[in-house]
């Protein structure tokens, strides 16, 4: 269930990348624009971890999910009836708030479950099989947005986010069977607030966040936003042959993931683990900037490694998530995630700004040495971990 309200999350999350030149033909989409609405959902994740690490220790990820799942079900329907950017980034802000605790859920209800060495493992393969999502907003999406147009696509995205809603209501338990009920709503708002104070006093928290800031993010604004437009403005890639290059995308991501889960404990070391993912997708993300040359293959083929070789955030998330007691399990990973969702509302508004700014192939060339030099900085901070 997990991996399943996952993947609705990467759905969400990544859908606007493939159709985004129809976006902008439909509704008068800029560059800007379209950065601006991918990043209204990681703004609306940014402002409600804190909020929602405080009800998965009171309430439980059960509760709070199945709650805030009725609202990404209204946003994405009402894609239907978007006739201008204002109004794309509202229901953007609303789909973002449904899917704010979606992940984090999953990190949480791992990390009862499993402990230890086990946890990054877990979470691997969790988050690669939400990548189901991802896939979903790729080749089937731009196949649905041709046959039937994208607005009809977002109204059946809406139907099964309600539908995982309810499933996930019906059948997620909060602790593991045989284990004693947690102190949770009893616990005073005051003390609630104390325990968020606590965790963000926590020894080498800063410096992991630094890294975790653009991790995620820099994988992600590639892929869920640049990569197909890039690949339509640079080789004149339609909608399917996009899907298919974010479909392979996706795939290595997710092939990725796993590969990164049990690295930290073969090599017994996190930090090193995500200093050399970090290194090589600087690496790559330059290969992209500074060769424009490159054919269409080997654009699709540097793609597939950057989304490959840049998801070792899982080893980052195991990582924060060693630094708290059982006890603000909720509020320390909801606050790692407090860098990750904060990355990934900043870099599409920068690369937005950047893509507006130069015109054609440049500008998304221009837009992954931005993301490249992001990461940069992260990791120079990480590094003195």
């Amino acid at each position: 269930m997990a991996s399943m309200i996952g993947a609705l999350s990467q759905f969400h999350r990544n859908a606007l990348g493939v159709i985004a030149p129809e976006l902008a033909a439909d509704i008068g989409l800029d560059p800007a624009g379209l950065g601006a609405a991918n990043a209204m959902f990681f703004i609306a994740l940014l402002l409600l971890q804190l909020p929602i690490g405080i009800a998965f220790d009171r309430y439980g990820p059960r509760a709070v999910v199945s709650a805030l799942s009725g609202v990404g079900a209204i946003g994405a329907a009402l894609h239907a009836v978007v006739t201008d950017t204002a109004t794309l980034l509202a229901v953007r802000m609303m789909v973002g708030i449904g899917s704010a605790a979606s992940f984090m859920a999953g990190v949480v209800l791992c990390s009862r479950w499993f402990a230890g060495h086990q946890l990054a493992t877990q979470l691997s393969r969790v988050f690669a099989l939400s990548q189901l999502g991802t896939l979903m907003a790729a080749t089937p999406l731009a196949w649905m947005s041709e046959a039937f147009g994208w607005r009809a696509a977002f109204v059946v995205a809406g139907v099964l986010t309600a539908a995982s809603g309810l499933a996930w209501h019906g059948l997620v338990q909060d602790e593991p069977p045989g284990a004693g009920p947690r102190a949770g709503p009893r616990e005073p708002l005051a003390e609630a607030l104390f325990g968020v104070a606590e965790v963000l006093r926590t020894k080498g928290l800063g410096k992991v966040l630094a890294l975790h800031c653009f991790a995620y993010a820099a994988v992600a604004t590639v892929l869920g936003l640049w990569a197909a437009p890039f690949l339509h403005a640079a080789f004149g890639f339609d909608p399917v042959a996009r899907g298919n290059a974010v479909a392979a995308m996706t795939a290595a991501a997710a092939l990725g993931v796993l590969v990164y889960g049990p690295l930290d404990r073969l090599v017994g070391s996190r930090k090193l683990v995500a200093m050399a993912g970090a290194a090589a997708s600087i690496v790559l993300l330059a290969a992209l900037a500074l060769l424009p040359q490159v054919g269409a293959i080997a654009a699709v083929v540097l793609l597939c490694l950057v989304s490959a070789v840049g998801s070792y955030s899982v080893v980052i998330v195991a990582h924060g998530r060693s630094l708290f007691p059982d006890r603000l399990v909720g509020r320390g990973v909801t606050t790692v995630n407090l860098a990750q969702v904060g990355g990934s509302a900043l870099l599409p508004l920068l690369t937005g700004l950047v893509v507006g700014a130069i015109d054609g192939e440049a500008g998304y060339r221009a837009a992954f040495a931005t993301i490249a030099l992001c990461l940069a900085a992260g990791l120079a901070l990480y590094s003195r971990s």
